[in-house]
């Protein structure tokens, strides 16, 4: 990705470029044409928890717009609402920590042994270069003590092109970092999942997952030995950093032409905001965690926060959608699992 200076957007700005992108290619038009408009939720089965935005790195692709100097911090009041959720909500099989770097949230430790008494897959999602950092060194260890599932994004398997997306450095401490959890019986204990993510580098779509996949099974076990279960290939969402280098490299329009030319409808079908929810750190409740970057917050009347969850204000909303949401469309569609189709 360039190093073009790139605008600082507001909030307010980021949404009003996407609302103006609407005039040629409308989302909710692409909706509309397939009888998905209003787009609606099905069964509640993830609940995505961001454990705030502060992170060790401060990547190009970032759509959280996380960093070091981020102050952004999820409460503990807020995580054991999520948790009451958890225990409510029966068709809850996956709860998703996300961040910034969930691992620097002071009570991580503390969510992931009452987690653990639950029956639900606890996913981590890790940078990897924290858990060769500091005090952070034991956490391939607790990751493993909880059986839980590291997701760690590797947006390449070339040292260039990841430390050219996330800075010099990361690819080596990455690499460590999955012969550490490889030691530990990740990626062939069937109780310590290892999954790869993947997004591009620049202002394209996602390719094939499934060729991918073998592409990044070839190259890490020859020259480092290293094995994984799944790849998730994730597009580029057109939001905060992205969004900021787009313009600066007066790229928006053809990305977003690029997008909406490549909208599958099976894909539309099964977006992650349909069967997800995400959670910020003051518990603001949101479709997608896009959506919690962009401010769009859920579209209900009682449930705008998790302190005052109501699942059946919940489950008849009507999902907030704009041009962004293109992105989890486009080709095979994207998520935070991976391709949809």
């Amino acid at each position: 990705m360039s190093n073009t200076l790139q605008k600082k957007m507001t909030i307010a700005e980021q949404n009003k470029a996407l609302t103006q992108l609407g005039k040629t290619n409308s989302f909710v038009s692409a909706l509309k044409d397939i009888n998905l408009y209003p787009l609606k939720p099905t069964d509640l089965e993830i609940l995505q928890i961001n454990l705030g935005y502060l992170c060790n790195l401060e990547c190009n692709h970032c759509h959280v717009d996380a960093s070091p100097r981020r102050k952004e911090i999820t409460t503990k009041d807020v995580l054991t609402k999520c948790l009451d959720v958890i225990d409510t909500i029966q068709t809850i099989h996956t709860v998703d920590l996300t961040g910034g770097a969930p691992e620097m949230n002071p009570d991580f430790e503390w969510l992931l042994e009452e987690l653990g008494k639950r029956d639900v897959e606890v996913l981590v999602r890790s940078n990897l270069t924290i858990l060769v950092e500091g005090k952070f060194k034991n956490y391939p260890e607790l990751l493993a003590k909880h059986k839980v599932t590291v997701v760690s994004s590797l947006p390449c398997y070339t040292e260039e092109n990841v430390d050219a997306q996330r800075g010099d450095g990361v690819f080596t401490k990455s690499i460590k970092a999955l012969q550490i959890l490889n030691k530990l019986g990740y990626g062939t204990n069937p109780e310590l999942k290892l999954h790869l993510v993947y997004n591009p580098g620049g202002a394209s779509i996602a390719p094939n997952q499934a060729i991918l996949h073998n592409d990044y099974t070839i190259e890490l076990k020859e020259k480092y030995n290293i094995i994984f279960n799944d790849l998730f290939t994730i597009t580029n969402l057109p939001i905060s950093r992205f969004l900021e280098y787009l313009i600066a490299e007066d790229k928006l329009q053809t990305y977003m032409d690029v997008l909406a030319n490549s909208f599958n409808p099976t894909a539309a079908q099964n977006v992650m905001c349909r069967n997800t929810l995400s959670v910020d750190y003051d518990g603001n409740i949101y479709d997608c965690d896009f959506n919690q970057i962009l401010k769009l917050q859920i579209a209900t009347e009682k449930s705008k926060n998790i302190m005052n969850f109501n699942y059946d204000d919940i489950k008849n909303r009507q999902i907030i959608v704009n041009q962004h949401c293109f992105g989890c469309t486009a080709g095979e569609g994207s998520s935070c699992q991976g391709a949809l189709t």
